[in-house]
């Protein structure tokens, strides 16, 4: 015993002298080719939360990834389920700030304030990282009521390809993204602008989802069960089962709509 904590003492002191005081990220962030992506995204077409999950549990992996269940769609389409997206991450994360908020100014100089605010502090430095087949996935600031996501800035991001986004906590302008259609998984609105209440503190980097690690590159699933994150070391083995698990399930339903009589629909259809 007296071996260990001395061999412990005197790593820790090692690493404790190579530290910088800036600081440092242990976890390293693979690089991913866009044609790397649409392979993993073609294997995953047409798959659920659920035969994912199940996918998860074949390759040891059970209660990992799955996000919290208040981790909702805002919206659900019954019919063609435009709510559900199958994605590829890119993560941000923002964080609360400890600046003073503006207090009361001017017109003119409160719009100089915000827009100082959003190029310094709280700015959307991911975007330029999406692309086709992307899902967003913020980290947000957890107990301000700020909507970072918004009916404009989630219509830029599908512009650049993004198929959906996920939030640990807010957005805002809800009515108006119901309208766009746009899949958005989150907690609650949040109103206010970020100015004067979060800060970016990474771009693609490791973030905390709905009680799950969200490592850039992974597969995102989202539909009306909730969101399921698939580490990517695992992904092309967790698809191969999950489809197995959807297949048998539709020949199983097609075979009680045959006995109710009921017109096969695009959810049982091979």
């Amino acid at each position: 015993m007296k071996i260990l904590l001395l061999l412990s003492l005197f790593f820790a002191a090692v690493f404790a002298a190579e530290m910088p005081r800036s600081g440092t990220n242990f976890i390293h962030t693979q690089v991913y080719s866009e044609a790397d992506d649409a392979k993993l995204l073609k294997a995953f077409e047409g798959l659920r939360v659920a035969d994912v999950s199940d996918g998860m549990d074949a390759v040891g992996l059970q209660n990992t990834g799955l996000m919290n269940p208040e981790i909702h769609p805002l919206w659900r389409d019954a019919k063609e389920f435009k709510h559900r997206f199958i994605g590829i991450a890119v993560t941000a994360r923002y964080v609360p700030s400890q600046k003073p908020p503006a207090g009361k100014m001017e017109t003119a100089d409160f719009d100089k304030w915000v827009g100082n605010w959003y190029s310094k502090f709280s700015s959307e430095p991911f975007v330029p990282l999406l692309r086709k087949g992307s899902a967003l996935v913020i980290e947000e600031a957890p107990d301000a009521d700020v909507g970072s996501i918004g009916s404009n800035n989630i219509m830029s991001w599908k512009v650049r390809g993004c198929v959906g986004v996920v939030t640990s906590a807010t957005a805002r302008d809800t009515d108006e993204i119901i309208t766009q259609q746009i899949p958005l998984y989150f907690k609650k609105p949040g109103r206010g602008i970020r100015p004067g209440r979060n800060e970016v503190e990474s771009v693609n980097r490791p973030v905390v989802c709905g009680g799950v690690l969200v490592m850039p590159g992974d597969v995102v699933v989202a539909d009306g069960d909730g969101v399921v994150v698939v580490p990517r070391k695992v992904a092309e083995e967790v698809a191969k089962y999950a489809h197995k698990i959807i297949e048998e399930d539709k020949a199983g339903r097609r075979k009680l709509y045959q006995q109710l009589g009921l017109p096969e629909d695009s959810t049982v259809k091979p």
